[in-house]
């Protein structure tokens, strides 16, 4: 298999070569960056199979990357920031993906190749504050609970640190359709998040 084409994107150059080192034989960095807006030049240059950004970058960091391109490869957001506000940020942004700095070298090998492939990615304790979210949206809301019943099952899971295979085997159905629901749990939290910032503006009459 060809490698996983990657731009690495922070403003510090130690950390960068650090990362280059511990992805190993399975990518291939074809891009560097320390701005948000040098980001987006590699991303539209070189039209990377992922991109490895840090949160906060000058020019509007991660957040500003998935917004312009989100659409055009894959992002992950990997940052020394544990905060809910920062991770549903980034997702409504449009990060495919959000870790933190602390991750083991394999394991950011593990999560990297997945989110290649399309897979959703973040740590499990961040897991766990999206479900908080969730929880925090579903009483706030007049209508239905945002989650099914399954949904929320697979979230608890992946905020325990199983895999997509463990929860699979865990609740009877394949590891894509694994994936499918945590797709689907992202794209609610953006509809909500989009529905928060619409709601907000029209109450203090921003157009």
């Amino acid at each position: 298999m060809d490698p996983v084409t990657v731009v690495l994107a922070d403003d510090h150059p130690i950390w960068r070569d650090g990362v280059a080192r511990d992805l190993g034989d399975g990518f291939l960095v074809v891009g560097e960056a320390s701005t948000a807006a040098e980001t987006i030049e590699q991303i539209r240059t070189n039209e990377p199979d992922l991109v490895i950004c840090d949160l906060h970058m000058p020019g509007g960091g991660g957040i500003k990357v998935a917004k312009e391109c989100g659409e055009q490869t894959r992002i992950v957001i990997l940052t020394v920031s544990e905060q809910e506000r920062d991770l549903l940020d980034a997702v409504a942004a449009g990060a495919v993906g959000y870790l933190v700095k602390s991750i083991p070298g394999d394991e950011l090998r593990k999560n990297l190749e997945r989110a290649a492939r399309g897979e959703p990615v973040f740590s499990p304790a961040l897991a766990a504050l999206v479900l908080g979210e969730f929880r925090r949206m579903s009483k706030d809301a007049t209508g239905e609970n945002p989650l099914s019943d399954r949904e929320r099952e697979v979230l608890q899971l992946v905020a325990r640190g199983h895999t997509y295979k463990q929860i699979g085997e865990d609740l009877f159905i394949s590891p894509k359709t694994v994936e499918n629901h945590v797709r689907n749990i992202l794209g609610k939290l953006r509809l909500n998040r989009k529905q928060e910032l619409i709601r907000y503006a029209l109450e203090h009459g921003i157009e």
